[in-house]
């Protein structure tokens, strides 16, 4: 392993000194578009009983799935 003298650390620590200065001048003159901010929280909805659901739809999920029982339909995750 090759031992480092401290005037080539100190070397070192200029010139990253000096990349740093230079990169962070070029960020300064970098221009962003101001983003567009929604003021209104949405995506919620009212509380309450809802719409009724269609019962023949309800009655042929119920008959093609294999495994349920009186109200929920019992599935696997990844089981195609």
């Amino acid at each position: 392993m090759a031992m480092i003298n401290e005037a080539k650390r100190e070397e070192i620590r200029k010139e990253a000194k000096e990349i740093l200065g230079k990169f962070a001048a070029s960020l300064e003159k970098v221009k962003f578009k101001e983003k567009a901010t929604k003021k209104e929280v949405g995506g919620f909805r009212k509380e309450g009983q809802g719409m009724k659901g269609s019962e023949d739809f309800r009655k042929r999920m119920f008959d093609n799935a294999p495994n349920k029982d009186e109200e929920c339909i019992i599935a696997e995750k990844k089981e195609w």
